[in-house]
């Protein structure tokens, strides 16, 4: 597989940053609509059900609660997503190097999946408490009520009431959607932009388009096989305490309450989202990464 210059992991840590930062201000709106759809009780009749769809969903919550409403949560993903991507396309950069012993010799696809999965890895320890935050503050609103003041108020009574064994609810189911999906991502993105480099040309030379088109495909299937376990996840992390086991418990009872369908719940706001999101997430990342080979090329 064709192979740009080697980028150091610090680099892609700071252009991660800005990465993450990119990704959260444009597709929020649309996660905070994939949550409501993914946890809203299930109802006999469809006329009974809160939101119909992902469109219903957005005028209700702006006519309720404004266009801010869209962003509820935003708190904790903001403090959590820059240093995520940081430590994501770190530990993507991280893997690449571990794995490639001739730098004239580029990786395998296999190799590059392996490397994105290592991100996933990574990035868990802080994607999930910031998820379980989010995901409360998001669905509280719809259910009624604002238990929450804000993401702090909310991780520091989570931490009150169980320890960090609360925030981290969910952290198995989290691992399961990010560690795959991640390598898919990372995958999909470096096949896409070799594939669109024209022939005598860097791949560090491909223009915004291709970078945003390569970005925004690369969201699209990271979350074709991220959605089951991400709608599994949201569910187990704004339950009750003690309503599901764990996540055989949670996969087995949404099954049988909905069908196989229950897995893709919020599918919609999900694919929407997924493409403008990691177009703009790429693009700042190759944008940060171009304007720190100019001010610090010896990094």
């Amino acid at each position: 597989m064709r192979d740009e210059r080697s980028v150091s992991p610090l680099k892609s840590f700071v252009a991660g940053g800005v990465a993450g930062a990119c990704l959260l201000l444009t597709g929020h709106p649309l996660d905070t609509i994939k949550v409501r759809l993914q946890t809203q009780p299930k109802a006999s009749c469809a006329q009974y059900v809160i939101y119909r769809g992902t469109y219903d969903c957005f005028i209700k919550t702006v006519s309720k609660e404004g266009i801010l409403g869209l962003y509820k949560g935003m708190g904790a993903p903001l403090a959590g997503v820059a240093p995520m991507m940081a430590i994501s396309f770190f530990g993507f950069e991280l893997g690449k190097q571990l794995q490639q012993t001739d730098p004239d010799k580029p990786l395998t696809r296999l190799q590059v999946f392996l490397s994105g999965c290592l991100a996933g890895v990574f990035t868990t320890v802080i994607v999930a408490p910031g998820e379980r935050v989010k995901c409360l503050l998001q669905v509280q609103a719809s259910r009624g009520g604002s238990r929450y003041a804000g993401p702090v108020d909310c991780a520091v009574r989570l931490y009150r009431q169980q320890g960090l064994q609360s925030l981290y609810r969910g952290t198995l189911l989290t691992l399961i959607r990010d560690v795959p999906s991640n390598g898919l991502y990372f995958l999909t993105y470096e096949c896409l932009k070799s594939f669109l480099t024209p022939e005598g040309q860097s791949v560090s030379q491909l223009s915004t388009p291709r970078i945003l088109l390569a970005g925004g495909v690369a969201g699209i299937l990271n979350w074709t096989i991220a959605l089951p376990p991400d709608v599994l996840k949201s569910n187990f992390q704004t339950a009750a305490d003690g309503k599901y086991k764990g996540l055989v418990d949670v996969l087995r009872t949404l099954l049988r309450e909905e069908g196989p369908k229950a897995l893709y719940k919020g599918f919609n706001a999900v694919f929407l989202r997924a493409f403008p999101a990691n177009a703009a997430c790429f693009l700042g990342f190759e944008v940060a990464l171009k304007g720190l080979n100019t001010l610090a090329p010896s990094w």
